[in-house]
């Protein structure tokens, strides 16, 4: 079948991922349905729907996840066969990971924090968890059960939808606003209005942000640290894109300039790292949890609700929560980031430079996208373009975003809708991941095939 794909197709498609709306579907049902497309057409599709990485993982964290569970520690480990560097004896497998973390990777974890954002963070506040979501996901859990009168998550949108979920599964309130209208100073009488209530215990947002890459300036990082100040709520800061604002280059240890960061600004962060993306470690599930000792300290009566024996805000997220939710991090996986940081910390491995490839590919594929009429959406940071990286989003003159969807499915391109990040305008969220460079001739062709059948008015 030949694109463009015909109504009858793209309405059996949506039918298989039990879409009804494609503006408020999710990102796997989007991915279902070019499942579906490709099994019935044999033909690629360009996806722009799934965040996930696009580029092989870092070797250090397979050499050191291998030597983990197989107990062999030379150095030859690459010259060897499986054979000969199987020990099991002293496998890690055999025993049950520390909930807090293992010592060794706590401390590089703390060295990465020094590094690369300049903060001074003892290694007994930097928790590893199974990936970024569970981190999420523990800190809204421990964070509602903090004060009794004073449980609501304030979303600085867009933002990623699944930590909404988390909440709505929690049973935990939140309010969301999209940041579009409120940047620079605005941003300050936007969030007292909101925040005077009283009732919030956190704020939560990503920079560079998942889906704009709009990335926070230090204008807006201190009065949003300000505001967590004043009002005594607790900032998460989702740095799952560490280092990937390619303006500027955040790869050297111990050397300007660091990662920009809200915890210049207050005591009252947490701060989630991911090693999906930047270290192209997604599957094995790892990520890092750091707490500052202010917040890890809180001490509340009202904790002692849910958490029998903790009042202190740290020991009630470890050894309650993470607990009872996973009992720890997968062993190997703990050596895999160990190797992966130490690696990172000692200057031998640039992890910025590992994955510049996404900026080049938004470049290119911005350039396209633009040739051919769309628009971005979230352009701006300040009076500066936003950065080529791993999102970006996009609208086309005279659709709407259902419409949007719908004709890019046409032409053999998926995507999804920035309604479902929380955002108030209409377009598209679009991911690099995925589109490597030898794809953007075959994107052109058909975006000059879509343009030429939709044409602007």
């Amino acid at each position: 079948m030949s694109i463009p794909f015909d109504d009858k197709l793209i309405s059996e498609a949506k039918k298989s991922a039990a879409i009804k709306n494609l503006e408020t579907a999710s990102i796997r049902q989007i991915k279902k349905l070019g499942d579906f497309i490709e099994e019935k057409t044999n033909e690629k599709i360009l996806r722009m729907e799934m965040g996930i990485p696009g580029l092989p993982p870092v070797k250090e964290g397979i050499i050191g996840q291998v030597k983990s569970l197989t107990g062999y520690q030379g150095d030859d480990i690459e010259e060897k066969k499986l054979g000969e560097i199987l020990n099991p004896r002293e496998s890690v497998a055999k025993t049950y990971p520390d909930i807090y973390g293992i010592e060794p990777l706590k401390k590089e974890m703390s060295r990465f924090i020094k590094n690369f954002l300049n903060l001074k963070i003892e290694p007994d506040y930097c928790i590893p968890t199974v990936g970024s979501m569970m981190g999420a996901f523990v800190v809204f859990l421990t964070m509602s059960k903090l004060y009794e009168k004073k449980n609501k998550i304030l979303f600085i949108d867009p933002g990623f939808p699944v930590q909404k979920q988390q909440c709505e599964i929690l049973g935990i309130p939140y309010e969301t606003f999209d940041v579009y209208e409120f940047r620079g100073e605005k941003l300050k009488k936007k969030l007292d209005s909101i925040l005077k209530n009283g009732n919030f215990v956190g704020i939560i947002y990503s920079s560079p942000n998942n889906p704009t890459w709009i990335t926070f300036t230090e204008e807006e990082l201190k009065i949003i640290g300000e505001m967590a100040n004043q009002y005594n709520v607790i900032v998460i800061e989702d740095l799952a894109y560490f280092g990937m604002d390619f303006r500027k280059d955040y790869s050297k240890p111990g050397e300007e300039p660091y990662q920009p960061t809200v915890a210049n600004y207050t005591e009252n962060f947490i701060l989630l790292i991911s090693s999906s993306k930047v270290f192209s470690y997604a599957g094995e599930r790892v990520a890092m949890l750091t707490i500052s000792e202010k917040v890890w300290n809180t001490e509340s009566d009202d904790l002692k609700r849910y958490y029998r024996n903790f009042d202190k805000f740290g020991n009630a997220l470890v050894y309650g929560t993470l607990y009872a939710v996973s009992s720890g991090v997968s062993h190997s996986t703990q050596y895999a980031l160990y190797y992966l940081l130490k690696s990172v910390n000692e200057g031998k491995h640039n992890f910025v430079e590992g994955v510049r490839e996404y900026g080049k590919r938004a470049k290119k594929m911005k350039e396209l996208f633009t040739k051919y009429g769309f628009q971005i959406v979230y352009d701006k940071d300040g009076d500066e373009p936003i950065a080529d990286g791993f999102y970006f989003t996009l609208t086309y003159p005279g659709m709407n975003t259902g419409k949007l969807l719908e004709e890019l499915i046409r032409y053999g391109i998926t995507a999804i809708s920035l309604k479902i990040t929380g955002s108030e305008r209409e377009g598209i969220r679009a991911c690099t991941s995925l589109i490597g460079l030898d794809k953007m001739e075959t994107l052109e062709e058909r975006l000059k095939l879509f343009s030429e059948n939709n044409p602007i008015v």
